[in-house]
């Protein structure tokens, strides 16, 4: 059974995303409303207007993170969720999920905003922050007694084993594969420019990288489990 902030999040994706049923100028004025336009921060004289006014300067960095481009979009965001999102709202609870994702969400933009500067087409999707759960999940997840350990009990238990401290991680094998694999794959999609979607929409893989590193550098400021042990070394692998 899913926990409720998780719940509660992919149905409020899930509500945004009705916006597909307004009429084509209403849809279009959601997404430059509440979608990340880099060129929005642009400083130039010739600037664009953009709906939304100073205050979507502020809010966008959050709320693009809800907004979809289509089924598909979603679907792969909440498969990765069900896994590392699960496990983080568990640990969590329901404040510090929301507010970890929010976070997250912000990071992401930001570098996004850093590498697109004068970019016009607007970003959406919560891939930032699925990203960043996935990074801060894995703090723990192969710990022995976890989600993706050989030897694991039921879900909460599994979602509350001590972490490893952020250097220990970055010793242990298993999450270094991780990394490997996944900064793999983005730098694969950013030099290749695949394109994904209907649309052909290419990923935001900055965002990403975004906020992957701040939900691995993050992670124990919303942490509410106390951190493992410096002699239990040994629990971080399964015997």
């Amino acid at each position: 059974m899913l926990p409720g902030a998780l719940t509660a999040y992919v149905g409020l994706i899930a509500l945004i995303h009705l916006r597909v049923l307004l009429p084509p100028e209403a849809e279009n004025w959601t997404i430059d409303v509440f979608g990340f336009i880099p060129r929005r921060y642009d400083a130039n004289a010739l600037q664009i207007y953009f709906p939304g006014g100073e205050g979507a300067k502020i809010w966008t960095f959050v709320t693009y993170s809800l907004l979809h481009a289509n089924l598909s979009h979603i679907f792969f965001n909440v498969l990765w969720l069900l896994p590392f999102g699960s496990a983080l709202a568990r640990r969590f609870g329901a404040v510090r999920f929301f507010v970890f994702m929010a976070v997250t969400a912000a990071v992401g933009a930001l570098a996004h905003l850093v590498t697109h500067e004068h970019a016009i087409a607007p970003m959406i999707g919560a891939s930032a922050s699925v990203s960043g759960a996935m990074a801060a999940a894995i703090r723990f997840a192969f710990v022995r007694g976890s989600f993706l350990s050989f030897s694991r009990g039921d879900a909460d238990a599994a979602a509350r084993v001590p972490a490893l401290s952020l250097l220990r991680a970055l010793r242990n094998p298993r999450v270094l594969a991780f990394l490997a694999v996944w900064f793999g794959i983005n730098i694969i999609f950013g030099l290749g420019s695949i394109s994904v979607g209907a649309e052909g929409a290419s990923v935001a893989w900055q965002a990403h990288i975004g906020g992957f590193v701040a939900g691995l550098m993050l992670f124990s400021l919303f942490d509410p489990v106390p951190r493992i042990a410096a002699t239990a070394d040994a629990s971080s692998r399964d015997i």
